[in-house]
């Protein structure tokens, strides 16, 4: 079977799987949801099996060992798999919440309800665990899946998405609504992308050129984020102590993720808070790159150029500015943002809200890390990935965000005059 029949025919079975879904209840859903989580429980040995093949083959590809600890299924992690399962079940059911509702003057009532998109594609990178996240918020959200991963993780993610369907059919749901496409080639990627007779949405999650790759040749809506480029201002009246704490766990607690900050705005005067977040960024092993007024205040720091302003390093390189005022901060941030996230530290509260206020990004943050932009730290269970586009879903996508909506109007006989 060709590569296009074989992605057409998993988009073919979702699609009529879809139908069924978009009807069964919340209770069944989730009570297959739970069932899914269980049934990773008893089949952890044979996924951890398949997980052993992809690791062997990275090894011997030379991946690094930040992609093989992405990479890696063992016990716990299939326990955290399921657990993130049996989350999402218990979440709200977005699937039929009335939105909004009003009475129009000839008494039609008009409702506003959610529902389903319907056939959710999902692209994605390393990451297995991503083949039951994927899956469950689908499935809480009434859509059915097609899910076409990395490579390096085939046989895990084969193996995954057999047990999580199996369970889901053995549970009541209909055949088709978990999807695993079961090649790698990247010609799966371009026909994924061009069927939208049968998938309503391309979710691409992982890095920069995957992401380029399909919204260039997507005949379907994709939701995506481009890159992070996360940034965050340090007004003159930012407590030290916090601005530290702060700035250093959202460039070294997880340096390679998308909500790690890349760009630093330091204010003029609080030169003291500058040098104390230098040095407890040099302390933990970060590069810091600065402006020339950055490098007139702390001594022994490399020059940061135009393009380090505009780069997602994902690693322990920081850049600093220093900027005169809020005006300044947000001219910068604008510059470069990428419309994910940024925060601003400052005791003043009038600057606080004009940040909140001004700066045009997913998430924005008054005294708190950027890097609890993330879907279960916001408390939806899980997340398919932190959308930067600016129609249908923002930010963290969980189940809500895959809902759409539709208009229900009830009448006794209203006519148009």
């Amino acid at each position: 079977m060709s590569v296009r029949d074989e992605v057409v025919r998993a988009a073919q079975s979702a699609r009529a799987a879809s139908r069924k879904l978009g009807t069964i209840g919340a209770e069944q859903r989730a009570a297959a949801l739970r069932a899914m989580a269980q049934a990773l429980r008893e089949n952890a040995s044979s996924i951890i099996a398949a997980n052993a093949k992809d690791m062997a083959a990275g090894e011997r590809a030379g991946l690094s060992s930040a992609m093989l600890d992405r990479l890696l299924l063992d016990d716990e992690r299939v326990e955290e798999i399921a657990q993130a399962l049996e989350e999402i079940a218990e979440l709200p059911d977005p699937v039929g919440d009335v939105l909004k509702e009003w009475t129009i003057d000839n008494g039609l009532l008009i409702q506003r309800v959610a529902c389903p998109i319907g056939v959710i594609g999902i692209i994605y990178e390393s990451r297995p665990n991503v083949t039951a996240d994927a899956a469950g918020l689908c499935i809480k959200s009434g859509n059915a899946c097609v899910l076409r991963g990395g490579s390096e993780a085939i046989n895990s993610n084969l193996e995954l998405a057999r047990v999580l369907s199996e369970a889901a059919v053995a549970a009541g749901l209909p055949d088709g609504a978990v999807t695993m496409i079961p090649v790698t080639d990247r010609e799966a990627v371009q026909v994924m992308c061009r069927l939208p007779e049968h998938i309503d949405l391309i979710i691409p999650r992982g890095g920069e050129g995957l992401i380029r790759a399909v919204t260039e040749n997507a005949q379907v809506p994709v939701l995506k984020h481009y890159r992070g480029m996360t940034q965050i201002y340090v007004d003159e009246h930012a407590d030290l102590d916090l601005a530290v704490k702060l700035v250093h766990n959202a460039k070294v607690q997880r340096p390679g993720v998308c909500n790690a900050v890349e760009n630093l705005y330091v204010h003029a005067d609080a030169p003291e808070v500058l040098r104390a977040i230098v040095a407890d960024l040099q302390a933990a092993g970060v590069e810091v790159r600065g402006c020339p007024r950055t490098r007139q205040i702390v001594g022994g720091i490399n020059a940061a150029t135009d393009e380090d302003f505009n780069t997602e390093y994902l690693d322990l390189i920081l850049s600093i500015m220093v900027v005169d005022s809020l005006d300044e901060a947000l001219e910068q941030i604008a510059a470069h943002t990428s419309g994910l996230t940024e925060a601003v530290i400052t005791e003043d509260q009038e600057v606080a809200e004009r940040f909140l206020r001004e700066v045009d990004s997913a998430a924005v943050y008054h005294n708190a890390s950027t890097r609890l932009t993330d879907g279960g730290v916001f408390g939806l269970g899980a997340e398919i990935g932190v959308s930067t586009d600016k129609i249908h879903a923002r930010g963290p996508v969980g189940a809500a965000e895959l809902t759409i909506y539709k208009y229900v109007c009830r009448g006794d006989g209203q006519i148009r005059t």
